[in-house]
C-alpha cells in the first residue's frame, strides 16, 4: 500500500498535479511512513499490533453475538449456522469503522500535537490531519489481508468484486478526512473536542449496523439509517464486494459518496478559515 518514489514518478503523467502539489504528495508520503514507524517503535511485534487488535475485537464480538446471543444471518453461498461465517461478516463491517474512528480521533489532536510545525511558515498545514487518517487506513489493510485469507479458505475463492474496493474507500477516506479537518481546526480553540468526539463516536458505533444485521432495525428507519449514515453504507459495501461477490447497495453507496463529499468540503473550508489563527493560539 506504500507508494515508492518510482511509483510516484510513473503516476505524474496520469494525474494533473503541478510541481508544488507533487511536492506536497511526496512530503505527505514521507510523513505517513514516519508516523506508522513511530507508533510501534521499540515494540517486538511492531506493525503487527494493529492486526492483533483488530483480530481481538473480532473474537470478542463474535463470541458475544454469535455464541452468547445466538445471532444468525444468512449469506449467499454460506451456512447460517457457522459462527465463523458471522465472524467474517462482522470483521468485514468493522474494518472501515476501525480505520474511520482511529483516524478521526487522532486527526482531532493533530494540529495541537505539532506546535513547532504550525509555527513554520513554509510547512503545509493542510497535511497534518491527513497523516493519522492515512496511517489508520493503511493499518486497516493488515486486517483486510487477513480477512481475504479467511474468505479464500472458507469459500475456496475470492470474488472479482474485490476490484471495486477503491470505490468503497473513496467515501470512507472523504468522510474521515473531512471530519478530521473540522475537528482538528476546532480543537485548537476548543480543547474539549477530542473528549466530546470520543462520546459521539461510541454512540455512532452502536447506531450503525456493524455488529448486528441491518434487518434488526425497525423497517421504517432502515432506509434513513443507510441514507444518512455513510458508515452504514460503507460497511455493507465491504460485505458485498468481499463476502457476497454481488453489489446490492449501489444507491446507498452513491448517497454515502455524495454526503462524504459535502462533509469533506465543509470540513476543509472550516479548517482553511481557522488556519491563519493557529500559530497565535498555540
Amino acid at each position: 500500500m506504500r507508494l515508492t518514489g518510482r511509483q510516484l514518478l510513473r503516476l505524474k503523467p496520469l494525474v494533473p498535479f503541478n510541481e508544488a502539489q507533487w511536492a506536497k504528495l511526496g512530503l505527505l508520503k514521507t510523513l505517513v511512513q514516519r508516523d506508522m514507524e513511530a507508533r510501534y517503535k521499540g515494540s517486538i511485534l511492531g506493525n503487527l499490533w494493529p492486526l492483533l487488535n483488530q483480530l481481538a475485537q473480532l473474537l470478542i464480538y463474535t463470541y458475544v453475538f454469535a455464541i452468547v446471543l445466538q445471532v444468525k444471518l444468512s449469506l449467499k453461498g454460506l451456512s447460517a449456522d457457522n459462527s465463523f461465517v458471522f465472524g467474517l461478516w462482522l470483521f468485514a463491517g468493522l474494518l472501515p469503522w476501525i480505520a474511520f474512528s482511529s483516524g478521526l480521533i487522532q486527526a482531532a489532536s493533530s494540529v495541537i500535537a505539532q506546535p513547532n510545525l504550525v509555527k513554520k511558515v513554509v510547512f503545509p498545514l493542510s497535511l497534518l490531519p491527513l497523516i493519522p487518517v492515512l496511517s489508520s487506513f493503511l493499518e486497516s489493510t493488515f486486517g483486510l489481508m487477513a480477512l481475504l485469507v479467511f474468505v479464500a479458505f472458507l469459500e475456496n475463492t475470492l470474488h472479482p468484486t474485490l476490484l471495486l474496493l477503491p470505490l468503497v474507500w473513496l467515501p470512507q477516506l472523504l468522510i474521515t478526512a473531512g471530519l478530521g479537518y473540522l475537528t482538528a481546526g476546532l480543537t485548537v480553540f476548543i480543547r474539549d473536542i477530542p473528549q466530546t468526539l470520543g462520546v459521539i463516536i461510541n454512540l455512532w458505533f452502536y447506531a450503525t449496523p456493524l455488529i448486528y444485521p441491518a434487518e434488526m432495525i425497525p423497517a421504517p428507519f432502515q432506509q434513513w439509517v443507510f441514507w444518512l449514515n455513510p458508515l452504514a453504507s460503507i460497511g455493507e459495501m465491504y460485505r458485498d464486494v468481499i463476502l457476497i461477490g454481488e453489489v446490492t447497495h449501489w444507491g446507498e453507496w452513491t448517497a454515502a459518496t455524495g454526503l462524504s463529499l459535502i462533509i469533506f468540503g465543509i470540513g476543509f473550508w472550516c479548517y482553511k478559515k481557522l488556519r491563519p489563527a493557529f500559530a497565535d493560539v498555540l
